[in-house]
């Protein structure tokens, strides 16, 4: 294992000629792939806990969404062919002679999920969910039993993590997040789940277009559609307004043809209902966005076993870490986090663990460079209790 502590040689995000930034909302078909995902993994844990006192192995994190069929009209509409929602993946199913209730548990979390959040979809008709899963291979299951204190990483893989976000990143994950809240909902009820955010600066001017699905039934005409859509661009530009320091302008459904009747509108508040398929890992990385123009890994972190998979932890751990750096160290300025493990070696010890930091001054002292180092060695030993944090969801993942 190696510790690393060197210059960001990265040029400052802010001051690139360009940036990309796109986020997928909640109720995206990528995201709700991610989520039901995710949640499961999080539920069969707690069972397995519970049960038989420890977590189990456990791999979750192949999803499908295939869309259904809808007509929305304004004032109604309906869905006339269900989603198809299958989860697929690698589960133990019984344990010390005891099965594990694997199709309740799967059941009962991806419909309480689906009612807290896609609040237009009808769970016993629009949507049916489907799990394949079976034990994993022998020597993946084997290799998660050996561990003792510290578990063995399942896989050679790479995280990478960053902090802090361009004002343009910011902007565009709270973005979404403001209009998918129960408050901006209460409001706007004809506003749909699925949101999709995207912010491309070019200089000192950033470009707004959000896609939103409308929810048919809230709607009267056309007008009324209009009407709603400027309002919701109206509140955020005035949103946007407080955290961007560049000039920008906010577009929404601009693939609307107006004079040819086509809208955004939904019966469900999905595209997911006819108009767009979803996958895991397809979406957000696991700071919440896509963003291009950094270091990003492509793995698929929702619904991969919380204490091995350190394509999963690895991800997560290095956006909280970079985060740690600059909020701890008044010097640094940013941080970017590099993990990469070896599958058959304790998560505790990577093959790389390195921190690229950028200071407020421009020089990386040896003595900085060591303090972090130390750091960063320390943060190493809460790797083998990190799972505890993913179970208690304090790491938003999608």
């Amino acid at each position: 294992m190696e510790i690393l502590v060197n210059e960001n040689n990265f040029l400052d995000q802010e001051k690139l000629p360009a940036e990309i930034v796109e986020r997928k909302g909640i109720g995206h078909p990528d995201t709700i792939s991610d989520a039901i995902s995710e949640e499961y993994s999080v539920e069969l844990s707690k069972f397995y806990i519970e049960k038989f006192g420890k977590i189990l192995h456990h791999n979750v994190d192949k999803a499908l969404l295939v869309a259904g069929k809808a007509f929305p009209v304004f004032g109604g509409g309906k869905v006339e062919e269900p989603i198809n929602f299958y989860l697929v993946g690698r589960v133990i199913t019984e344990y010390n002679g005891e099965k594990v209730p694997v199709e309740e548990i799967y059941q009962k979390t991806a419909r309480e999920w689906l009612q807290k959040n896609i609040r237009n979809l009808n769970i016993e008709k629009d949507i049916n969910l489907h799990l394949l899963v079976k034990p994993g291979s022998q020597d993946l299951v084997g290799l998660f039993d050996a561990a003792d204190e510290v578990p063995l990483a399942n896989d050679t893989s790479f995280g990478v993590g960053f902090y802090p976000l361009s004002k343009t990143e910011e902007a565009v994950l709270k973005i979404e997040q403001y209009l998918n809240s129960d408050e901006f909902k209460k409001i706007h009820l004809e506003l749909g789940e699925d949101i999709k955010v995207m912010g491309v600066r070019r200089g000192d001017f950033v470009k707004i277009t959000v896609a939103a699905a409308f929810v048919s039934k809230y709607l009267n005409s056309v007008d009324e559609y209009l009407d709603k859509k400027r309002e919701i661009a109206e509140e955020v530009r005035k949103f946007a307004s407080r955290i961007l320091p560049y000039n920008f302008d906010v577009d929404i459904n601009s693939a609307d043809l107006v004079e040819q009747g086509i809208v955004y509108i939904t019966v469900t508040g999905i595209s997911g209902e006819s108009g767009d398929d979803g996958q895991v890992g397809r979406g957000n990385r696991a700071n919440g966005l896509i963003t291009p123009y950094r270091p990003m890994s492509l793995e698929a972190v929702a619904g991969k076993n919380p204490v091995s998979h350190v394509g999963k932890i690895y991800n997560v751990f290095a956006n909280e870490i970079a985060k740690r750096l600059v909020e701890g160290f008044e010097e640094v300025e940013d941080a970017l986090i590099y993990m990469v493990s070896q599958i058959g070696k304790p998560i505790t010890e990577p093959q790389i663990f390195e921190a690229r930091v950028r200071t407020k001054k421009g020089n990386l002292t040896e003595g900085l460079k060591s303090a972090i180092k130390s750091k960063l060695d320390e943060y190493l030993g809460e790797l083998p209790a990190f799972w505890k944090r993913f179970l208690n969801r304090e790491l938003g993942i999608y």
